[in-house]
């Protein structure tokens, strides 16, 4: 592995750990923006008692379910405990929101509780492993809260007024849409967690405390570049592109699930160009128009975006998502015409096997190729055993709740009852049937249950579902 492949495996793995860290805590992000669109003094429907909530969500609750997350990821249980105690001297030692610091604090504290029961394994009297596990964590954890207050808060409130005065500085030169240089190359690589989950967001929450909304939740969430994409293969693509492009349309600009297009763009590398570009409008005119979300837009979707809209700023909005759509169909367009003039396009199926390989690897996968061999075929179960079906993704969300709802809707006149929902791949049901996972996620089914697994390359299509239909619906 080369060097340039290792820094860009450690940047994805830092977003991936970020992400898992903010994620699972995305509705309280939203539940905290709607409270304050509609609650504040400049909301829809102003009320001083309610508003009371918004300092209460952002300063203490949300940082503490991050720090919560972190820990737990590092340290278990006891590392959850910990982290959340370690962060409450954190956010007591700054007077502006700690969710960076309680990305620092959690998993640290999670990290050391780790190290000492390691260190103390197998060296507790027996009868005390309770009173030593109990004080362990209380102990530890006021140790770890006083330096976050002394030390921790401090300085991170510090280098948060840096890096905010470095964003105003670009708002105010009018900069900003300088970053979709960077942001929307890397959501095709998938490094756009670590970008948005760990400077949007923290910026974009201390923003909206001191303004009432912030910008920053719209560099990332705008659908505009991909749709423009999309358009561009519907108008101009030939063969599957084109007959898909659609469909992905309607899953990119409602449904807020953006690597639908990723494989669009890998077909034509040119269309980065296209994709920046369309961001950097984007950008500019919210900007320019001073438009802003209350909240993040997890995923982002436009009806999310337009939940989380700060008042006014609705039409403004959709003006810079329509821009950054024109733009990017406009620049789009030249390279797929020209792409599919010469014949000499890349084919879409090997764009989505490169999308594939590339999101196992930022996952910190190897790409592993599924066989299968006659032990693995005398485990196909027959329609009238199977209860359960399981589509199962690396977050759970996403493209196995598409994949879910889609093998639903195809079975719905099959004669049998099947319950078909979506996990993640970490947390599958007990009670499952049968798996339906990507290739590069079966090594992490627990193959000691007895599931039937279905490798899979594509949650929308694939050879295998369709046999799996097949199955029920004969």
């Amino acid at each position: 592995m080369d060097k340039k492949t290792n820094v860009k495996n450690n940047v994805q793995r830092f977003g991936r750990f970020l992400s898992a860290m903010v994620m699972p805590n995305i509705g309280m992000f939203i539940a905290w923006g709607f409270i304050t669109a509609l609650f504040i003094p400049d909301g829809y429907f102003p009320n001083e008692n309610l508003s009371a909530m918004v300092d209460v969500l952002l300063k203490y609750l949300l940082p503490t379910l991050i720090a919560y997350s972190g820990g737990k990821l590092v340290g278990g249980e006891r590392g959850a405990v910990i982290g959340a105690i370690a962060t409450a001297g954190v956010i007591a030692g700054a007077d502006i929101p700690m969710l960076m610091g309680a990305m620092i604090m959690g998993p640290f504290a999670g990290w050391v509780i780790k190290k000492f029961d390691k260190a103390v394994d197998n060296k507790i009297p027996s009868g005390f492993e309770m009173l030593v596990n109990n004080f362990s964590v209380g102990i530890i954890g006021m140790l770890l809260a006083i330096l976050g207050y002394y030390g921790i808060g401090p300085l991170l409130a510090a280098l948060t007024a840096i890096v905010e005065g470095g964003v105003d500085f670009l708002i105010s030169k009018k900069l900003l849409p300088l970053v979709s240089i960077f942001v929307e190359p890397g959501k095709i690589l998938f490094l756009n967690n670590a970008i948005n989950h760990g400077i949007f967001t923290p910026i974009g929450a201390n923003q909206v405390s001191e303004m009432g909304k912030s910008i920053m939740y719209l560099i990332e969430a705008n659908p505009g570049p991909g749709l423009g994409i999309l358009l561009a293969y519907f108008f101009f693509g030939k063969g599957d592109s084109k007959d898909s492009s659609a469909g992905a349309m309607i899953i990119h600009f409602f449904g807020g699930i953006h690597e639908i297009y990723f494989p669009y763009v890998l077909m034509n590398p040119y269309l980065l160009l296209a994709v920046i570009a369309g961001g950097f409008a984007g950008v500019l005119t919210n900007v320019l128009l001073n438009t802003g979300l209350r909240s993040a837009a997890s995923p982002g979707s436009i009806i999310a975006i337009m939940s989380m809209a700060a008042p006014g700023d609705h039409i403004k909005i959709m003006i810079s998502v329509l821009i950054a759509t024109v733009v990017s169909f406009f620049i789009a367009s030249i390279f797929v015409k020209r792409a599919f003039a010469r014949g000499n396009s890349t084919d879409f199926e090997k764009a989505k096997a490169d999308l594939a390989s590339s999101k196992a690897e930022s996952k910190g996968e190897e790409k592993v190729e599924v066989k299968v061999d006659s032990n693995q075929a005398s485990t196909v179960k027959e329609a009238k055993d199977v209860k359960k079906v399981v589509f199962a993704c690396d977050a759970g969300m996403g493209s196995s709740a598409m994949g879910a709802s889609r093998f639903r809707n195809a079975i719905k006149d099959s004669p049998y009852d099947i319950e078909v929902t979506h996990a993640s791949v970490s947390d599958i049901p007990e009670d499952a049937d049968i798996i339906v996972t990507n290739e590069n996620l079966v090594e992490r089914v627990d193959k000691t249950k007895g599931y039937e697994i279905i490798p899979i390359k594509n949650f929308l299509a694939d050879p295998n579902i369709n046999n799996l239909i097949e199955r029920f619906i004969k």
